[in-house]
């Protein structure tokens, strides 16, 4: 193969490329169809892996996310009959992996930032559709995602298990992103929205300093009793409010224990993986979503590859929700 050329600063070369080693005739396997981008050829999203989790609160192997991800994107073909599209018109390429730092955290959400902002800015526009690493990165990420778009309003949606907006007692870790955008004034409290928080592992006050700044808190037990699908629509209309962009983050430990079991914290309340993919299909085709996030898969704790291939799925449904924003009611 020949080299490609690699212009932004701190992204190189994913780490492993997979191929799959045989698809049917009419048949496209994502492994044959998600090739490296050179950069110049126009795209509608783009993958970057982000590598990095020694930011993580506990121990984690989430490092190893878009590894994961890419290796179990081989059980994957671009048709779904569940929403009866195909994507494989869609031009989707791999950018590569964000290099980290070993000893500097900030050093490393550095790398993140100006990467994704540098991405973004290198050609024409196109959704990026970065795996992580833990939550951490999901800060860095969005700082670059709006520098990228230098004067318009981002509104957030992080659908997860935990509000992710602890103090910064301990510097900037995978519990603090949304703490840290919103005090940043990347995003006002009023466009974010938690979507699917549950379990007993948030403290009250997390949910009382979201209230003082304005977040919207949805429940996953109010996803559980009006449904996904208004869930996520009021969702969108709040992060919509008065912005131009929205970004949606997606922390697999969001999913129950079955779908689950490769990340640090998943609990038997979480949302089902239905639940989750009714969202994905959602916020892909809503004309102001413009980047997404997975996050928190760690393939050291996953059983048979079962939550990696849950990301797939996520990314993959996100996926066909753009598809039918670009192509409309064409199916395949």
């Amino acid at each position: 193969m020949a080299a490609v050329s690699r212009p932004v600063a701190n992204l190189h070369l994913p780490s492993v490329t997979k191929r799959a080693p045989w698809q049917d005739r009419p048949e496209t396997r994502i492994s044959n169809w998600i090739s490296l981008w050179d950069f110049e050829e126009p795209i509608d999203a783009g993958l970057i892996g982000a590598p990095y989790s020694s930011a993580s609160i506990s121990a984690s192997g989430a490092a190893g996310g878009p590894e994961a991800v890419r290796m179990a994107f081989r059980y994957n073909t671009t048709y779904t009959p569940d929403w009866d599209t195909d994507i494989k018109d869609l031009t989707v390429r791999d950018l590569g992996d964000i290099g980290g730092h070993l000893t500097d955290v900030s050093i490393a959400h550095g790398n993140i930032e100006q990467a994704v902002r540098d991405a973004l800015t290198i050609s024409g526009p196109f959704v990026p559709v970065i795996v992580g690493g833990d939550h951490s990165i999901t800060a860095p990420a969005v700082r670059g995602f709006a520098a990228a778009n230098a004067g318009k309003k981002i509104g957030i949606i992080n659908i997860d298990a935990h509000y992710d907006v602890r103090v910064t007692d301990w510097g900037p870790h995978n519990g603090t992103p949304f703490r840290q955008l919103v005090e940043g004034g990347v995003a006002s409290g009023k466009n974010v929205v938690e979507l699917g928080i549950h379990g007993f592992m948030n403290a009250s006050y997390y949910r009382q300093w979201a209230n003082e700044q304005g977040i919207t808190t949805i429940t996953g037990r109010d996803v559980h009793k009006r449904g996904m699908e208004a869930c996520i629509l009021e969702a969108l209309g709040i992060a919509g409010d008065g912005t131009d962009l929205i970004y949606v983050s997606v922390d697999i430990d969001c999913l129950a224990y079955p779908w689950a079991a490769g990340t640090s914290a998943s609990s038997a309340e979480g949302l089902s993986a239905w639940d989750l993919l009714e969202a994905m299909y959602i916020c892909g085709q809503h004309p102001n979503v413009a980047a997404l996030d997975v996050v928190e898969i760690d393939p050291t704790k996953d059983v048979h590859d079962q939550t990696a291939r849950s990301g797939c799925s996520t990314i993959l449904t996100f996926l066909a929700g753009l598809y039918r924003r670009i192509y409309g009611d064409r199916g395949y």
